[in-house]
């Protein structure tokens, strides 16, 4: 019984080995035939090497106006955030404004991302991210 248990795995591990190299050999047939019928083989390499990024076109774009992102201004977008999550505690008149008032920027700066023990809406998040990478 041992005997035809290792006989069915190693019949199943030679199956799968030559599977993988008959894909592989697919991949490779199918590549040399998008570059065209009767190229060679190299051009096909070099056509399909030619479609890979390069270190050079993973670069970081220049940026512009355009596309940088707009600045996030704190009284407008993050402090009503913070209001609605954090009143009446971190505002005036609460038991740790004078410890960690959040109606100042600087004390957001300082505090970073301990913030999210809060806050957990993934856009607001982002928003406060943005802002304390100003």
């Amino acid at each position: 019984m041992r005997v035809v248990v290792l006989v069915f795995g190693l019949a199943c591990l030679l199956g799968c080995y030559a599977c993988a190299h008959t894909n592989a050999g697919t991949t490779a047939r199918s590549t040399s035939s998008m570059a065209g019928a009767g190229a060679p083989e190299s051009v096909a390499l070099a056509n399909s090497s030619a479609a890979m990024p390069t270190t050079n076109s993973l670069a970081k774009p220049a940026t512009d106006s355009a596309t940088a992102p707009a600045k996030v201004d704190f009284q407008s977008q993050i402090q009503p955030i913070l209001e609605a999550k954090c009143q009446p505690c971190h505002f005036n008149g609460g038991k740790v404004y004078q410890r960690m008032p959040f109606d100042r920027p600087e004390t957001i700066k300082t505090l970073g991302t301990k913030l999210f023990t809060r806050i957990k809406d993934e856009n607001e998040r982002r928003l406060i991210r943005d802002f304390l990478a100003q």
